[in-house]
């Protein structure tokens, strides 16, 4: 049975990276096919068998393949997938809709349906910071992408939502059914701090507009509180720019750093609605409760009063009050580490498994 793993492309490690990078270990030899990939990036794949697309070979295709938006959907189709008795491919774009052998099956672990083109659509191009032509110009070329996204779902043999809340849209935009499995967190590497908490609330992740970090920042300004942002992101000098003396940018932190921060902070911040929310489980992991929207992916793996608490309404207000009414003393590490483990990845690995197991006979297809 011969295995291959598709992926949108490897410009930044984030949650859908750690997906496909336990993939990769699960099926080692399995070649992984993406539009670019920035090697340097992911050393965890410096010995997998990476097939670039043709996109890598042209100018600007790594740096700039934003400019090669309207080609995507049409390079992901030349991947030649033949030889291939099950593909896996690990989406929030258009590697859905590779072409692949008639008897073979493609099971499809969606992290999200195209955000730019459905849930987020109208968002996407009022903050495009291009001018007026360049806004009416992808207009076009966004409609008849969604034509052919819808067209590539009905390609898939088996969807895989990593929430509920992805579940929902693929329900809603695609038409089909799908089982959850939630992403892998590898709960085993944090840890619960021997010192307890310090003084500093944290917040992280990629630092761009949908993750409401400026909600956070203007809660910060005034309750005057340590905060701690780790991460970097296209949005990091306008919120520099705003935050006050109690607010400190760490950048990109190294993963031991990463797990101090996360097991000694009071609480940990996720106020934007996620599809599932890597990070609110590896604060977990290391024992500390989460303060998060309840809305998505927060909903599944937080537990009111349990593991976190959620704020009452949005924006920064929400925050505000929040965190004046957090009570950090009433949670306990070990029971919030506990819980955590729901999402560990040994759950994901049996899950996976089974689901490749069940598929791979041609009984069941």
């Amino acid at each position: 049975m011969k295995i291959a793993l598709v992926h949108d492309f490897l410009s930044q490690n984030g949650g859908a990276e750690q997906v496909l990078k336990v993939l990769h270990e699960m099926y080692p030899e399995a070649p992984i096919f993406t539009l670019f990939a920035e090697r340097d990036r992911f050393p965890f794949l410096k010995n997998a068998d990476i097939r670039e697309s043709l996109l890598a070979n042209l100018p600007g295709g790594r740096r700039h393949y934003q400019w090669y938006l309207p080609l995507m959907p049409l390079v992901t189709e030349l991947y030649d997938l033949s030889e291939y008795d099950i593909v896996i491919s690990s989406v929030s774009a258009f590697a859905k809709g590779v072409i692949t052998r008639p008897d073979a099956i493609h099971i499809c672990y969606c992290h999200t349906p195209t955000r730019f083109l459905w849930s987020d659509a109208h968002t996407y191009v009022r903050e495009l910071s291009r001018n007026l032509l360049i806004k009416l110009l992808v207009q076009p070329v966004l409609s008849w992408q969604r034509i052919w996204d819808r067209a590539a779902a009905d390609r898939v043999d088996v969807f895989v939502a990593n929430s509920k809340t992805v579940q929902d849209r693929i329900s809603k935009y695609y038409r089909r059914d799908s089982e959850i499995i939630h992403p892998s967190v590898e709960v085993e590497k944090f840890s619960i701090s021997p010192n307890g908490p310090q003084n500093f609330y944290l917040a992280g992740g990629r630092l761009v507009a949908y993750k409401k970090f400026d909600w956070i920042i203007e809660a910060f300004n005034r309750l005057k509180l340590p905060l701690k942002i780790f991460g970097e992101g296209v949005a990091q000098d306008e919120l520099k720019k705003i935050a006050g003396p109690t607010i400190e940018f760490l950048g990109r932190v190294s993963e031991e750093e990463q797990k101090k921060l996360y097991s000694e902070c009071i609480a940990y911040i996720q106020p934007q609605m996620e599809d599932f929310g890597m990070t609110a489980v590896e604060a977990m992991a290391s024992g500390r409760p989460v303060i998060a929207l309840r809305k998505g992916g927060s909903t599944e793996t937080i537990v009111d009063g349990v593991t976190g608490s959620f704020m009452k309404f949005e924006g920064w207000e929400g925050v505000l009050d929040a965190v004046l009414n957090f009570e950090a003393t009433k949670f306990d590490p070990k029971i919030i580490r506990e819980h955590s483990h729901k999402f560990s990845r040994a759950v994901f690995e049996e899950k996976i498994r089974a689901l490749v197991d069940k598929h791979s006979s041609h009984d069941n297809h």
